[in-house]
């Protein structure tokens, strides 16, 4: 089982609780960083920052539409924040792309949609050797060299 972290803003405080518990109940340790900043980068990076140092495997990131905290979230070196919507990219967030966040929309998705993909995102393993290795190969190679 991953030690996830997680947060949101204050438009997505039910859902995470929500997410919590069924998350919890699947047997996932989960350590909720927080919703009370309006300020959602500010979450989001807490938890990418989290997740990059290690003392994290995963993070989930929850804000109105997920856009915002996923393009924060990739601001913080050493993470690859995702948002998806359906169950496909979900699984290929990992499998593919190794992606270590994982964002949704309150605004855009129901809890029990975002309860599917968050265990389908948690369940899955990125794939060394896939296809998507050399793509992901140079997003890394990009982020710790700037060229």
């Amino acid at each position: 089982m991953h030690k996830v972290a997680i947060g949101c803003d204050p438009n997505a405080v039910n859902e995470k609780k929500a997410l919590i518990k069924y998350l919890t109940e699947k047997g996932y340790e989960l350590t909720d960083l927080g919703s009370d900043d309006p300020i959602y980068a500010n979450i989001a990076i807490k938890v990418g920052a989290a997740v990059a140092s290690g003392e994290y495997d995963r993070g989930i990131l929850i804000c109105g539409t997920g856009i915002g905290v996923s393009l924060a979230a990739n601001k913080v070196p050493g993470v690859l924040a995702a948002l998806v919507s359906d169950v496909y990219s979900a699984e290929r967030a990992r499998k593919s792309n190794d992606a270590n966040v994982v964002c949704f929309g309150a605004f855009t998705i129901g809890i029990r949609l975002m309860e599917k993909l968050a265990e389908t995102f948690l369940t899955s393993e990125f794939e060394p050797g896939c296809p998507s290795q050399p793509k992901v190969d140079r997003i890394r190679e990009y982020e710790a060299t700037g060229k």
